[in-house]
């Protein structure tokens, strides 16, 4: 392998830890782009969520909120004292606390691994600039189309399958990032899951599929921003 395939296959290994590292971040903006929670809110109502629980929204909102803080480490315990059905009751139960540890680790760990990514690309297509200069900017659309085509048809395959039968491959999903049975919750016994149905996660998917679909498009236009200016600069040294 010579030394120009090389600098293209670093190139290429920056896009792809670079745009795993933005699928992360769409995650985050998904769930926590709106400090004020209005999806949830909407999937609420969708969903008829308050029928199902016996609660008013407000408090269902302020579940909402404390166990998304939860979630981030912004809070230690998944605890939410509120009125259901008419009694003050705690809104969470202990498989509800056990799994949700389990989501957070999973979250969590998903933000680290996007800080690590970030910081290999960014690594790598310093050294390539550094290294290669103006050569190594031309490289940076390349890079980011071959990139790009690997992961949408990785996304599209993804797609097809959960549009296809969602519940069988969120069950996939849990099986692989869960080691245990906890996830599998009872709509008789557990407020959590009757608050999060299964359409509300359908939903979920779709938003992160948009948020990150949108970046990858801003990206692609500057990349071609990119080319075409190299492309000008290349044309007025041989007129």
């Amino acid at each position: 392998m010579n030394g120009n395939k090389i600098w293209k296959l670093a190139a290429f290994a920056a896009m792809i830890c670079l745009i795993v590292s933005w699928l992360l971040t769409s995650f985050q903006i998904a769930a926590y782009g709106d400090p004020k929670y209005r999806f949830y809110e909407k999937e609420y109502k969708k969903y008829q969520v308050t029928d199902d629980l016996g609660m008013e929204m407000t408090d269902v909102m302020d579940v909402t909120e404390k166990m998304m803080d939860y979630l981030i480490g912004e809070r230690e315990e998944l605890s939410v004292v509120t009125a259901i059905e008419g009694e003050e009751r705690d809104f969470f139960n202990e498989q509800d606390r056990l799994h949700m540890a389990d989501v957070k680790n999973l979250f969590l760990g998903g933000l680290r691994l996007r800080w690590i990514l970030l910081a290999a690309g960014a690594a790598l297509l310093i050294l390539l600039l550094a290294c290669k200069k103006k050569r190594g900017v031309a490289m940076l659309p390349r890079a980011y189309f071959s990139a790009l085509a690997v992961c949408l048809i990785l996304t599209a395959v993804l797609g097809i399958l959960f549009s296809s039968d969602f519940t069988r491959y969120f069950t996939i999903f849990h099986e692989i990032f869960f080691t245990n049975d906890l996830w599998l919750f009872d709509p008789e016994t557990d407020y959590m899951i009757r608050m999060l149905p299964e359409g509300f996660f359908y939903d979920m998917v779709l938003r992160i599929g948009l948020v990150f679909i949108c970046g990858l498009g801003a990206a692609a236009g500057g990349c071609l921003l990119i080319k075409r200016r190299k492309s000008n600069t290349m044309e007025g040294i041989y007129e």
